[in-house]
């Protein structure tokens, strides 16, 4: 059995799959916050893991630890000029996030033949543009909806911190709370509005934690899919074509 860990900025999560597995067909999965990344040996254990595949935009040490309580040594996921059909045109290739290039692997498999753009709505927002023929273009990376409502908070004395619950706004705030949430609400959705139509997209793929929230602010005239982790799936899609990554001086 393959193990997919996506570590992210804020969260690792993680998945199980057969070769034989559908796209997001997970066997077993989970999610922690970094501080409680002890806790995944016990989550991992009596699993049949023969093969890992590691995406990590966590850093070093987070990365290390990981290592350290896998079962197997896990091939590295890296960004390569091409790969599943899909081609890097980052002006360097090894220089776009792994993250990013997983999830853009993850919207040509869900999509293919279409012009994409892919939303990642997590601690950073990334929006990525995918050709109908398997070309990554680029994107823009803005803070996410969180990060976004925090610094607010943090670098404004007077404005309040906005609870993770808040209940959405209905058009223009009449508090100060709805009006943090609205406006950081309509800079994620303008920016993805934006892309869609600078990209000529057919679908716009939209996945991360703060996806469900930015959702219904969207108002786009392409189809929307909300997508639970493309990232990983990216992984798996990359994993059958059996040079996902490296581990050491060995592909993998």
């Amino acid at each position: 059995m393959l193990l997919l860990i996506d570590a992210g900025n804020t969260r690792i999560k993680w998945a199980l799959v057969a070769a034989d597995s559908a796209a997001g067909g997970w066997l077993a999965s989970g999610a922690v916050a970094h501080a409680q990344i002890d806790t995944l040996a016990a989550q991992w254990a009596g699993l049949a893991i023969s093969t890992a595949l590691l995406s990590n935009v966590a850093g070093t040490v987070i990365g290390m630890r990981l290592r350290a309580m896998l079962p197997v040594a896990p091939c590295d996921f890296t960004s390569q000029p091409q790969l599943a059909g899909l081609k890097n045109g980052y002006r360097t290739p090894s220089q776009l996030g792994c993250d990013r290039f997983a999830a853009a692997i993850g919207a040509q498999a869900l999509a293919p033949g279409q012009a994409v753009i892919v939303a990642n709505c997590g601690t950073a927002t990334t929006i990525d543009a995918v050709t109908a023929d398997g070309v990554f273009l680029g994107g823009m990376i803005l803070p996410g909806l969180g990060l976004m409502a925090s610094s607010l908070a943090r670098n404004t004395a007077q404005l309040p911190q906005i609870a993770s619950d808040a209940m959405l706004p209905a058009g223009f705030a009449d508090n100060t709370d709805d009006a943090i949430l609205s406006g950081c609400l309509a800079a994620q959705a303008g920016a993805i509005e934006r892309a869609v139509r600078m990209h000529g997209a057919s679908a716009c793929l939209l996945s991360g934690g703060a996806a469900p929230r930015i959702a219904p602010a969207l108002a786009l005239a392409v189809p929307l899919h909300l997508v639970d982790n493309i990232v990983m799936i990216g992984l798996q899609a990359a994993a059958r074509t059996g040079a996902a990554g490296t581990q050491g001086n060995h592909v993998c």
